[in-house]
């Protein structure tokens, strides 16, 4: 694995000794903040996350000390990509074929689930998972994301499933696959941009160590696969579910009216909220990948 996985020194010398590390979705630089707004947003990212070159990884306070919390990986031995070359979009479908392709890819949470798994990273936080998609009964569109939670054994905290997907055939899924879904602080499920999707969450804990105790439990019960933690967004940048509502059902009927699919959808439709909101979208989904980040970083603490 060292000629595939190549780590900051700093986050290197945290795994070697057993300190808090937190993997983080290199998708959301490339889908999420820049093409919607430019530097401006990535500007406001650098305030929390550190990027230089392929390291990227946020520090966090924990006890008085600071941590990095994201090993650097890269797919290697290749040729760089040329400029204007697209980004591949990896799953757990395409990331071998990237590494034969010499591609540069940019990970989804099934892909960063199984990199962070790979170098001994046991909690990683990202914005939203994937999950079923509108429809889904008809084109059997559901993401990997939900079979990598039942296979692979990192704890994986969010603000939910994505708003603009079916979250009661999402969270039925999860279910049928055996993945524990556990909202933070709270008894509603969160729906990414609100703090309330409408439905209740199975399992409840408010406390990130029984969050850290119950994932180390999974594998000594020789229990497949991670756990969800749904981390609801800041009540003053969340977006009300009454307001999300509308905005999210004009993005799918524009998406379908224009015949896009498959993994053109998600950004499509992010881009096209963004421009309905204003921009607020985008405030509140940094805002809360930033929450999830310090999240994540108290139960990783706990289980180190």
């Amino acid at each position: 694995m060292k000629d595939l996985l190549v780590f900051a020194l700093e986050v290197e010398q945290a795994l070697a000794a057993n300190r808090p590390v937190v993997a983080l979705e290199s998708r959301h630089t490339q889908e999420v903040w820049i093409p919607a707004s430019g530097g401006t947003t990535v500007h406001k990212v650098e305030r929390d996350y550190h990027v230089n070159g392929q390291v990227q990884y946020e520090r966090h306070m924990i006890d008085g000390r600071t941590y990095p919390l994201q090993f650097s990986y890269r797919l290697t031995g290749g040729r760089p990509e040329t400029p204007g070359a697209q980004v591949m979009k990896l799953s757990r479908a395409d990331l071998a074929a990237c590494l034969a392709l010499g591609r540069t890819g940019a990970t989804t949470v099934a892909a960063t689930m199984i990199c962070a798994h790979l170098a001994g990273i046991r909690t990683f936080a990202t914005g939203g998972i994937g999950g079923v998609h509108r429809g889904a009964e008809t084109s059997f569109d559901i993401s990997a994301d939900l079979h990598e939670l039942a296979r692979t054994p990192v704890t994986v905290v969010a603000a939910g499933a994505k708003a603009i997907l079916d979250l009661p055939k999402t969270l039925e899924v999860l279910e049928t696959l055996g993945v524990p879904v556990i909202a933070f602080g709270q008894d509603p499920l969160p729906a990414f941009w609100s703090r309330d999707s409408g439905l209740a969450a199975p399992l409840r804990m408010d406390d990130p160590a029984q969050i850290a105790r119950a994932g180390l439990l999974r594998t000594d019960l020789g229990l497949a696969g991670g756990q969800l933690v749904v981390n609801p967004i800041p009540e003053a940048d969340e977006i009300p579910r009454a307001t999300m509502i509308p905005v999210v059902e004009q993005a799918l009927a524009e998406a379908e009216a224009q015949g896009i699919a498959a993994k053109s959808v998600t950004p499509f439709l992010l881009q096209r909220i963004f421009e309905l909101t204003r921009g607020r979208s985008l405030d509140a989904n940094i805002a809360l990948v930033l929450n999830n980040a310090r999240l994540a970083a108290r139960i990783a603490a706990a289980m180190a």
